[in-house]
């Protein structure tokens, strides 16, 4: 039987300074651990939108805000 990796995400809804909004963003809880705390999330995030941007060739707006989900 394989053994499945456990990680542990943190989910995020993200409002841009444009308006637009982007819901359920992973971010794994292990950054979260750190001083920064969800500075760090805000770091990862638009890391993302980095890569999606690159990869997409549409950047996307600076972030506004972030926003803990709570499952």
């Amino acid at each position: 039987m394989k053994r499945r990796s456990l990680s542990s995400f943190v989910l995020f809804d993200v409002t841009y300074v444009d308006g637009s909004r982007s819901s359920n963003r992973k971010v794994l809880s292990s950054v979260l651990e750190s001083f920064e705390g969800e500075a760090a999330a805000t770091a990862v995030i638009e890391a993302q939108d980095r890569e999606i941007a690159s990869a997409s060739g549409h950047s996307r707006s600076d972030i506004k805000s972030i926003r803990r989900v709570r499952t």
